[in-house]
């Protein structure tokens, strides 16, 4: 399957609130809710508008990850760049997409779109119980680098973060 990234805009919000209204369940069901709020119409609009002002200040990077019909199956997000040019990593991938190979695509993708932003590092956080997530940070050059003291429920499940990191290293 070709795929492509491509900046949010506003004139995906539309298309990507469906996205996210379709895959609800499915994404609760392995990272934590984003609460009843961010599926309201009028705030999910506000809230990706705002999104899209990080943007345009270079503090953060939205993409949605589309197929060759331009279709979203997923997301992917370096938000929060300091000025180490230290970022943080978040990816979703839409159900009837996962097993395909989409996300080890689209990171491999996005990684090679930062280095012409300078970014030096990239940090990526998992549950413990997400292999497939650990294997396409693996699959792409991160390295786990912290497994969290603290554990959480979620699903009935008691689980812990992990980190992964990835260093933009020099080719000599």
């Amino acid at each position: 399957m070709n795929i492509v990234i491509e900046k949010l805009k506003d004139t995906d919000i539309e298309d990507l609130y469906e996205f996210e209204i379709e895959n609800r369940i499915f994404f609760e069901e392995t990272v934590p809710s984003r609460g009843d709020d961010y599926y309201i119409p009028e705030v999910f609009k506000v809230r990706n508008e705002s999104l899209l002002d990080e943007q345009v200040k270079g503090l953060s990077f939205f993409y949605l990850i589309k197929d060759e019909n331009n279709s979203i199956l997923g997301r992917i997000n370096l938000v929060d760049i300091d000025s180490d040019k230290l970022g943080f990593l978040g990816y979703r991938v839409g159900e009837i997409h996962t097993g395909k190979g989409v996300a080890k695509k689209a990171l491999k993708l996005l990684l090679n779109t930062i280095v012409d932003l300078d970014i030096k590092e990239v940090k990526a956080k998992t549950t413990i119980n997400n292999i497939a997530s650990q294997k396409v940070l693996e699959q792409n050059g991160f390295e786990h680098t912290e497994t969290s003291d603290k554990e959480f429920e979620m699903n009935g499940q008691i689980l812990k973060f992990i980190t992964y990191t990835w260093t933009n290293k020099p080719l000599f």
